[in-house]
């Protein structure tokens, strides 16, 4: 079945997502440019106008920028310049330096005021007809069946309504509704701290170097980043015995300020209060047609920043799974693989958020003087560090053999004169990406599956070199570097940018190309090939 296909019975929606926060507004922009229609049922009457997440890394800007507001994105975001772990006495624990221009074609780290971000969402979620967001309606029930769910939400008149939908996704946070509904196991890690957020409006600009720092004072473990544009935010842990209502009172927030030279004479306290962080996932992200995602799939402690980036991920690598079972082109068992990946992928995030947790929230003070000992010891002498790459997929639907699930990264390329970021130019969904002449070889056959999929069939050639038809022209080399370091000349690469597997020569692309197609177990074929141009 294609989008907008109606059939007998027709439900009210192909897709019911519950949340209206980033997580969810994400979710119902990329099924919804797939042309699926999508409803979004969302408790609260109003936005939620505070900020939680301050930061997305390069990945994730690569991400958000598929639904469209990539262009407004520098708008509203500030780059962090690097992220330093200091002893109490300011000696460098950690450094990492980022870059304007990292990996993936975004700077390494972006920092956001997150309801400037979802302000810029809900405004790409505005101009879709096929998205219809129904604010001050709760979910009270799911009832699933054999061909999609059926969902009873109250609203604020007290109103029973119920919608059917092939799908339901839960993006609705920490006290998912649809997760308690499902009432699926969590494993809790039991790692848990409660610390004071106090969000700074500073009266004039200043530059901080490094961008974020984390201070391992056993005295008191401290936080202090940039939170978008013109704002900061400063953490300070609950230490063993404190009260909470001490630290609740704005004397208080101010007191910790102060050491930072930040007053009332300079600043304005945006917002102080205390917030315990969890570190846990859902064992099952998928019972019937329902889902999870984000916050409602997992929790994580913030030292990673990796948080909203996780739920991103997440939904993207759902939504074009979610298209292709919604098209016929895949089983429904294509929807476990989202749970394979995306639940591996956030035990990593979350097991590496809490070791750096353990790092930072120590308050013995001979444990922290052991601790600071340990790593300058090892680290002395040495430059600043780069960001680590975006995590690979290491199960799933992937073909196996080098560079399988790895994230292919992003440069400039050029076609007929213009130059810009490969994924504008060339643009989102499956990719074959060849060196060499060896996707002619595939055959009619092949090429139309792939055309079916939407596959685009694009030749990289040196940057130097002027670019033909079905050919982009490498400018900054990303690309020939990219498969030369795994010694292949192509690879086929996911809509999560996410490689499937690679290939050398003829038949190995087109055992790449059966490959995926035994693993989706696809369908007929129509159209025809579609090619950079």
């Amino acid at each position: 079945m294609r989008p907008h296909e109606t059939r007998p019975h027709q439900p009210d929606a192909d897709v019911v997502v519950v949340g209206n926060g980033p997580i969810g507004a994400v979710l119902s922009v990329l099924l919804a440019q797939r042309g699926w229609r999508v409803t979004v049922l969302e408790r609260r009457p109003r936005p939620y106008r505070l900020p939680r997440a301050t930061s997305f890394d390069g990945e994730t800007a690569r991400l958000l920028a598929a639904t469209g507001i990539g262009a407004d994105l520098g708008r509203i975001t500030e780059p962090a310049n690097g992220y330093q772990w200091q002893t109490a006495a300011g000696e460098a624990l950690l450094d990492i330096a980022f870059t304007t221009s990292g990996r993936y074609g975004w700077p390494d780290a972006n920092t956001v005021h997150q309801p400037a971000l979802e302000e810029l969402v809900a405004a790409r979620v505005a101009a879709l007809p096929e998205v219809t967001v129904l604010r001050g309606h709760e979910v009270v029930d799911i009832a699933d069946g054999d061909q999609g769910a059926r969902v009873t939400v109250t609203t604020d008149d007290d109103t029973t309504r119920v919608l059917t939908t092939r799908w339901v996704v839960g993006c609705d946070g920490a006290n998912s509704f649809v997760r308690h509904h499902l009432d699926v196991p969590v494993t809790d890690l039991g790692f848990s701290y409660e610390w004071l957020l106090c969000d700074v409006q500073p009266h004039e600009p200043h530059e901080s170097t490094p961008t974020n720092v984390q201070i391992c004072d056993p005295a008191r473990p401290t936080t202090a980043v940039a939170s978008g544009p013109g704002r900061r935010r400063w953490e300070f842990m609950r230490l063993p015995g404190e009260p909470t209502a001490d630290l609740l009172k704005e004397e208080t927030a101010w007191h910790l300020l102060s050491p930072f030279g930040v007053t009332p004479r300079n600043a304005t306290l945006l917002r102080s209060t205390t917030y315990i962080f969890q570190a846990r996932w859902a064992d099952q992200w998928r019972v019937g047609h329902v889902l999870l995602a984000g916050d409602a799939a997992h929790l994580m402690p913030p030292f990673a920043g990796q948080g909203m980036c996780s739920g991103i991920r997440d939904v993207v690598n759902l939504s074009w799974k979610l298209d292709l079972v919604l098209r016929g082109l895949a089983p429904e068992a294509l929807l476990d693989t989202y749970t394979e990946e995306r639940r591996a992928q956030a035990q990593e995030a979350i097991l590496a958020s809490v070791q750096l947790g353990r790092v930072i929230c120590v308050t013995d003070p001979e444990a922290a003087a052991e601790r600071d000992a340990t790593v300058l010891a090892n680290r002395r002498g040495k430059a600043p560090t780069r960001p680590e790459p975006a995590r690979p997929l290491t199960g799933g639907l992937l073909h196996g053999g080098v560079a399988a699930g790895a994230v292919v990264p992003q440069g400039r390329v050029g076609v007929g004169g213009e130059v810009g970021l490969f994924d504008d130019v060339v643009g989102r969904g499956f990719v074959l990406l060849v060196v060499d002449e060896s996707d002619a070889g595939l055959g009619k056959e092949r090429l139309a599956y792939l055309a079916e999929l939407g596959v685009r069939v694009v030749r990289v050639v040196a940057g130097g070199r002027v670019a033909g038809v079905g050919e982009v022209s490498d400018v900054d080399g990303v690309y020939g570097g990219f498969l030369a370091g795994f010694g292949v000349t192509g690879v086929l690469v996911r809509p999560d940018y996410h490689v499937f597997g690679a290939a050398r020569g003829v038949g190995g692309l087109c055992e790449l190309v059966d490959g995926l197609r035994e693993r989706l177990r696809g369908v007929g074929s129509v159209g025809g090939v579609r090619r950079a141009s």
